[in-house]
């Protein structure tokens, strides 16, 4: 008597439809395996994110320091440098995850990607696992913006809660945005385009939010570009959670619902956009 093969759930008997437990399983375990591959890649080149800390120090030591001597900013009963390092740790967020994308087109030229793409693992786990590994990139960053902080004596808050919900936020930042640059990176298909793309977009992003100076100090079509725009909701939750007396404009669940449907809309755009990368 030849030995039973095993099957699916749905044609051993039980209920018509997926397995939700079964299909789950497999779907987190395919995009925990995207992620340890894409960690994998940074342990071996950690000069990466040495040299990408360069860039917020640059910011909060230099920017930070004049502006914050001159009082240029009108930031309330925040000084600037203390209303400026969330925005900075942001920024910093916001960089490193949107070129995260040229490494969907060195996958194709290397002829990786087409081999994750006919493997049965689904679109979406596959973007996911990506998300998640620009979001250990993005703690990273935090980790220096906080040690840098801490040199310069921005007063800081500690507390338990916050410091997760700064370390959430600072995932679904770094998630959202590498979605949208893998987007960008499977319409574009080229790395001298999708560089160009890039650049372009970093700078209206950062500039036309909350960043570095408030919603209230500007005109009144930089402020409604401001409010559409997700590095805002991030930045608000940030100063709120990451700075002692930081107050929210939004509120801190607006700021994560707006960011989650967000990543969410991004990441089932990325998911249908993928396939089209090799074409």
């Amino acid at each position: 008597m030849s030995e039973a093969i095993p099957k699916a759930p749905e044609l051993a008997g039980q209920p018509a439809g997926w397995d939700r437990t079964w299909v789950l399983s497999d779907f987190f375990r395919d995009t925990l395996a995207v992620m340890d591959v894409e960690l994998r890649k940074l342990r071996r080149d950690p000069a990466e994110l040495f040299t990408r800390a360069l860039q917020p120090a640059l910011w909060l030591l230099v920017f930070g320091q004049v502006f914050g001597r001159i009082k240029a900013v009108p930031t309330g009963k925040l000084d600037y440098l203390t209303f400026m390092a969330p925005g900075i740790l942001a920024q910093s967020v916001l960089f490193i995850s949107i070129f995260y994308g040229i490494s969907v087109i060195w996958e194709r030229d290397l002829g990786i990607l087409q081999k994750l793409l006919v493997s049965p693992a689904p679109r979406s786990a596959l973007v996911l696992g990506k998300a998640l590994s620009a979001g250990a990139r993005g703690l990273a960053q935090a980790f220096f913006v906080y040690l840098l902080a801490f040199i310069l004596r921005i007063p800081l808050s500690f507390r338990i809660e916050h410091v997760l919900g700064v370390i959430a936020f600072v995932i679904l930042g770094s998630a959202l945005f590498s979605t949208f640059s893998l987007a960008a990176a499977c319409i574009v298909k080229t790395r001298e385009r999708f560089m160009g793309i890039g650049q372009v977009l970093t700078m209206p992003l950062f500039f036309a939010s909350n960043a570095i100076y408030p919603i209230a100090s500007m005109p009144t079509w930089v402020s409604v570009i401001a409010k559409t725009n997700p590095l805002s909701y991030q930045v608000d939750a940030l100063r709120t959670l990451m700075v002692q007396g930081g107050d929210s404009i939004f509120g801190v669940g607006i700021d994560a619902a707006v960011l989650l449907v967000t990543f969410g809309v991004f990441l089932l755009i990325t998911a249908a956009l993928y396939p089209k990368v090799i074409r």
